[in-house]
């Protein structure tokens, strides 16, 4: 009595189907881990978050609005400042004031970096804390 193990001289056939059994191990496999790793992924502190729009901000009534033309010139609010120490003196004037109110800067679009730095500096040495940049927003769709 004998048992053939392996296949016969006379069998010597090309096996032509895929062996699938290596691909569905390691899809099982990755399978197990993102399983594992989701629910470590999607869990965050509940946190109601603000609903919030850029929106055009009003300005409020002190603070301050400084325009700075195209050729350099500086407005106080609607007032023409006569020349750098003019607006060194409105400057020092509201920087001792508590709560202190913000310099909002309105430059030119044609006009010199120069100008609008040294409005930005002259803020700096008498210590105003809140100096913002008022821009245009883009249009719509654009």
């Amino acid at each position: 009595m004998s048992m053939s193990v392996g296949p016969s001289e006379d069998e010597d056939e090309v096996v032509s189907a895929i062996n699938t059994t290596p691909l569905v191990d390691v899809m099982l496999v990755l399978l197990i881990i993102f399983l594992i790793t989701i629910p470590v992924v999607t869990h965050t502190v509940p946190v109601k978050l603000p609903n919030e729009r850029n929106q055009v901000e009003i300005t409020k009534p002190i603070n301050i609005m400084l325009a700075v033309t195209e050729d350099g010139t500086v407005w106080w609010n609607q007032e023409q400042m006569k020349d750098n120490n003019d607006l060194l003196q409105h400057l020092r004037a509201i920087a001792t004031k508590k709560p202190q109110p913000e310099i909002h800067i309105r430059g030119d679009e044609n006009g010199r970096y120069e100008a609008i730095g040294r409005v930005m500096y002259d803020c700096q040495l008498n210590g105003i804390a809140k100096v913002a940049f008022i821009t245009q927003p883009p249009p719509r769709g654009g």
